[in-house]
């Protein structure tokens, strides 16, 4: 039997390529370039579109414990990421296009992968298994065949993404290098005083947007808040959010500034910066008036502007089961953001979760769930079996796990005892229920 993929994101790439590389024949439809979205700018598989950080690596953070897991399960994403890695401090960051390459190339090598660079506009729901993995960013040419399989169940929040500048723009007279509490010196801080800060904050809370069609505040997702949104929650909270000075010393002064942009590397050449946390909505010379009233960024040539658009999810407690399949149509897979999974790798590990039990079912064997011990089984378990209410789209973090049998005060130390737990568990899992 085919495996039809739609959709060559991170989701769709993990599960072509997991499935491919076990010789089973799939099917993965493509659309780009031959048709582009509103945000993506190639036709590489996995492009990364709102930032090139994949997070931390450290198993005592939520998404460093699912880099973990995903190793172990086998993951296309960070096998590529090894490849295209940039330095980032603890962070795993990536060459964008390095990266891409790597997932494509990868997939074109199996024989098993047949790619088709169409768009999907519909397909027979009888017909072989299929995974919907298009994203947030799904084509207006698919969206009215899914609101008719789906019933129109819907819906969808808004995203945004930061401004890319030069490094030869940035005057590094007025910037320095380093990470918070002298960890490294990867990052670029540009400090801004009191002064400088207040006039950047107006600017900011005065300058022009674009506006949306259906544009809702209550919409916007919460680690991708625009800058000028989380400016007009008050003056001081741009200060102890993206501007935050903590365990940043300016050696000219030997003190923390009064607040602080930090940019980070794009490339694996140095030539590109990305202002972390500056995802915006601005009009596009309105974000060059702004950010040009930061000293270190008085000339700055901008290269990509920051842009918002509307993600697409689904109502998946309604639709899926447990395993990211249709209940009225149990051939039918679902993976990635459109799933309600919020992040990079969040998407790609649900990529992996469907491949795996995509393959127990053409072994005719039971598709199996997740244990809840670990980051991925209960994730999945909160997107599908615990939801109060509306989905809102949730990303990995320590909350989601079951609490551990003895009390344990030290923040750290429990963290640390919750990752150790989760990957034994899934060790555990694997041995006794391989690929």
């Amino acid at each position: 039997m085919i495996v039809n993929v739609i959709g060559a994101g991170l989701a769709g790439s993990e599960v072509a390529y997991n499935l491919g590389k076990r010789g089973i024949r799939v099917r993965l439809f493509e659309m780009r370039p031959k048709k582009m979205t509103e945000v993506h700018k190639t036709g590489y598989f996995a492009e990364l579109v709102c930032s090139n950080s994949l997070k931390s690596e450290d198993i005592t953070n939520a998404e460093g414990l699912l880099k973990a897991e995903m190793r172990l399960m086998g993951s296309i994403t960070l096998e590529a990421a090894e490849k295209a890695r940039v330095p980032s401090g603890k962070a795993l960051a990536v060459d964008r296009n390095i990266f891409a390459k790597e997932v494509t190339e990868a997939i074109e090598r199996l024989e098993s992968v047949e790619i088709i660079r169409e768009e999907v506009t519909e397909f027979d729901p009888e017909e072989g298994i299929w995974v919907v993995a298009t994203g947030p960013a799904t084509s207006n040419g698919l969206l009215p065949f899914l609101k008719k399989l789906l019933g129109d169940d819907f819906l969808f929040f808004f995203d945004a993404v930061s401004s890319i500048v030069t490094f030869e723009s940035i005057d590094m007279e007025r910037a320095f290098w380093g990470d918070r509490f002298g960890k490294g010196k990867d990052y670029i801080n540009c400090p801004l005083t009191k002064e400088e800060y207040e006039e950047f904050w107006k600017a900011l809370v005065e300058a022009e947007v674009i506006e949306m069609e259906d544009f809702d505040r209550k919409l916007l997702f919460e680690r991708c808040q625009p800058i000028e949104e989380i400016a007009r929650s008050g003056k001081d909270a741009l200060r102890y959010g993206p501007l935050r000075p903590t365990g940043l010393v300016d050696p000219r002064t030997g003190k923390e500034p009064y607040a602080v942009i930090q940019l980070r590397r794009e490339d694996k050449e140095g030539r590109f910066y990305s202002l972390v946390g500056f995802q915006t909505r601005l009009k596009w010379g309105e974000q060059k008036r702004v950010l040009r009233k930061i000293p270190c960024l008085r000339n700055a040539e901008i290269v990509r502007y920051g842009v918002m658009h509307r993600n697409v999810y689904i109502n998946s407690p309604e639709l899926l089961d447990i395993f990211f399949r249709l209940k009225k149509h149990p051939n039918i897979f679902f993976a990635g953001q459109i799933t309600g999974v919020e992040g990079y790798m969040e998407s790609a590990a649900s990529g992996i979760y469907v491949a795996y039990n995509v393959h127990r079912i053409l072994k005719g064997l039971s598709p199996l769930k997740l244990p809840e011990e670990t980051m991925m089984g209960s994730l999945f378990s909160y997107i599908i079996e615990k939801v109060e209410g509306d989905l809102k789209p949730m990303y990995a973090n320590f909350g989601l796990l079951p609490p551990l049998k003895v009390r344990v005060k030290d923040k750290f130390e429990k963290r640390k005892k919750l990752a150790e737990r989760a990957i034994e568990t899934m060790k555990k899992f694997l041995e006794e229920n391989p690929w």
